[in-house]
């Protein structure tokens, strides 16, 4: 897969992705002298910056924490590169000063550590030759302002045990008609409304596949669902609840997107 970002320090770097999903902060949260992460709420405490492609949402703390980069330069222990889903005022200046190629606008949250990438800063792409997309359409059936969620069955290919809206693997070139199909075949429903189709929304999953989802909105007043084999349990929920679901990826962002769009 490639990503197409924004060149905040420009630059070429390869190497091993060391991921989080949280912010982190430089100042006191990462060892100026070795680049070891100390940072209690990281996901990452214990890892080591040096010599990996640093990917994160953005930087957090005190603005000091940009001269803490620098040092890991100085050092020779700093990140190879930097991907931010957002370049603030701590990363961005660090990585300035520091000469670390940075590219912001990536979707990290789709990178886990030990990811391959290659970063062409100047250009704003990254290349992570292991990943896979796959496009799927998902299918959010409302009634009575309630929404269908079905828990996948053991005999499916992936998340198994998990809520999710109606999906499937998208073939041939007419999403729509794809996931209608797709809720007839594992709900009985047919008697659908089309109310919004929203973007595409990606997220990985437990390998190195990442899903585009393509979600719907549809209005199904009538009928009884009746499970095919790929699912096992059918719930009509609030929208709000679908947080507390042990879900797919992306299930309320999707679904939030299908809303809004």
């Amino acid at each position: 897969m490639r990503f197409e970002g924004r060149r905040v320090v420009g630059g070429r770097a390869e190497g091993p992705v060391l991921a989080s999903d949280r912010p982190l902060s430089l100042l006191g949260g990462v060892d100026a002298a070795t680049g070891a992460v100390l940072d209690p709420e990281s996901p990452i405490r214990g890892e080591r910056v040096g010599d990996r492609i640093l990917a994160v949402p953005h930087g957090k703390g005190s603005t000091v924490g940009s001269y803490v980069l620098y040092a890991l330069r100085r050092r020779g222990v700093a990140p190879r590169a930097i991907l931010a889903a957002k370049a603030e005022t701590i990363l961005a200046v660090g990585a300035v000063i520091s000469e670390v190629p940075m590219v912001d606008r990536v979707p990290v949250d789709l990178l886990r550590t030990g990811d391959r990438v290659a970063v062409d800063a100047d250009a704003g792409l990254v290349d992570a030759p292991d990943l896979v997309e796959r496009r799927v359409v998902t299918a959010f059936l409302e009634r009575g302002g309630r929404v269908l969620v079905v828990r996948r069955s053991e005999s499916v290919g992936s998340f198994r045990g998990k809520w999710s809206g109606i999906s499937g693997f998208l073939e041939g070139p007419d999403p729509e008609a794809h996931v209608r199909r797709e809720v007839e075949e594992e709900t009985g429903l047919a008697d659908l409304r089309l109310l919004a189709a929203g973007p595409v929304i990606r997220g990985r999953g437990p390998d190195t596949t990442v899903y585009a989802i393509r979600p719907f909105r549809f209005e199904a007043p009538v009928g009884d669902v009746r499970l095919d084999w790929e699912n096992v349990e059918y719930r009509w929920v609030a929208p709000e609840e679908m947080a507390a679901l042990d879900a797919v990826p992306k299930l309320r962002t999707a679904y939030e997107a299908a809303r809004s769009g």
